[in-house]
């Protein structure tokens, strides 16, 4: 059994910007959302070449002024891995703006899953003892029924039916720390929405480290539009994030 503390994150798929033939416009950065956003700002008052010179300057004035419709075009795709059920059940309440793809226990064996051990039991021996042995249990569960359904449902025929039939049904023991799977894509104002709430030190530890991880990797990609936010420890050594210009 794999048991993980951090989560995996990976910057899957990001945009290409194509000129358009017709109008004369330049800009300073290279990096495809940040021409996007911006080109769609100038296109609202045909102000290209005009005002604020560069890049970094025009997106600025754009979250400070708290005009993030245009940040809406700007779309980046991450996989994630390593995270609970327990984080994506508070991850997919994020609807506008953002896109899923999970993995389904109903088709995928969760015989040899790996499941998320929060910090405040990992870094306790009696705690730690304790949540082993409640997951062990709940994964020797799962296969148990697993194969006593999969004889249950030996008369339907289609071999794949009869495995989701039989996983569909015995999932039900698995915990909300069952590590799972799942593909994210969302617009730049979405993704300045979640790091604000869910890096947040009222939110849960795990999805904010998530919430930091993926704001590390946004800053490099895009830094102006994700350079206004600092991450700072807290007391306990975790860390949680901040801008002075949130909602967006």
């Amino acid at each position: 059994m794999d048991i993980y503390r951090e989560p995996k994150i990976t910057l899957i798929a990001r945009q290409v910007f194509q000129d358009h033939p017709g109008i004369q416009w330049s800009t300073d950065t290279e990096v495809p959302a940040e021409r996007l956003v911006e080109f769609g700002g100038r296109v609202c008052y045909m102000s290209y070449g005009k005002g604020r010179k560069t890049n970094r300057e025009y997106i600025a004035h754009i979250i400070e002024s708290g005009h993030g419709s245009v940040l809406e075009h700007a779309q980046f795709s991450f996989c994630f891995e390593g995270i609970s059920r327990s984080l994506t059940h508070e991850l997919i309440r994020h609807r506008a703006g953002f896109a899923y793809s999970q993995l389904s226990q109903r088709y995928v064996d969760e015989s040899y899953a790996a499941f998320i051990e929060p910090d405040d039991i990992a870094d306790d021996p009696e705690l730690h003892a304790k949540w082993l042995a409640c997951v062990e249990h709940c994964q020797k569960t799962y296969t148990d029924l697993v194969e006593a359904l999969m004889k249950k449902n030996a008369h339907v025929e289609a071999a794949t039916d009869r495995r989701k039939l039989s996983r569909q049904a015995a999932r039900s023991v698995l915990p909300n720390a069952t590590e799972t799977k799942i593909i994210v894509t969302a617009n730049a104002r979405a993704w300045r929405h979640f790091i604000e709430l869910r890096g947040s030190a009222h939110a849960d530890v795990e999805i904010r480290k998530l919430a930091v991880g993926v704001l590390r990797i946004l800053q490099k990609e895009a830094p102006s539009l994700f350079g206004d936010y600092t991450i700072a420890k807290l007391a306990d050594g975790s860390e949680t994030t901040d801008t002075p210009h949130r909602k967006v």
